[in-house]
């Protein structure tokens, strides 16, 4: 158990979690960058997407969507409005409640997805491979 852990061994393993997801991060970004995507431009389509296969169409409201990307509204917010100049999502009101902003995929935004969808599980397996067992 964790608690039985001396205090360095916890230590060095929140340390190499952190060096992994740095170093996927890096990778992501870089192998996506062709693509005029980042890493986390890439996640916020993820999904949207796994979304709308769920649901058929499915919008997430920006605060779940914060929720699901681990990102700040604030950055969020910045980000959804890169994408949606690039025509890769666009947002609405939310019927529900007029305050809140609803964001989903659009037709451009599923197809770049779809295109660059086979490349990020790659790097994925590729940093992944072994490091999480």
């Amino acid at each position: 158990m964790a608690a039985n852990k001396p205090e360095r061994v916890l230590v060095e393993e929140w340390r190499d979690i952190l060096a992994l997801h740095a170093r996927t991060l890096c990778e992501l970004d870089r192998e996506l960058h062709r693509h005029g995507l980042g890493a986390s431009d890439f996640e916020v389509l993820d999904v949207l997407a796994e979304g709308a296969a769920e649901d058929g169409g499915a919008a997430y409201r920006v605060q779940e969507l914060a929720s699901r990307v681990h990102l700040s509204q604030s950055a969020l917010s910045r980000l959804v409005a890169r994408l949606e100049k690039d025509d890769l999502v666009c947002r609405g009101m939310c019927s529900e409640d007029r305050r809140g902003v609803r964001v989903e995929l659009t037709a451009k935004g599923r197809a770049r997805h779809a295109e660059v969808k086979p490349l990020q599980r790659s790097v994925l397996a590729r940093m992944l491979d072994g490091a999480t067992g």
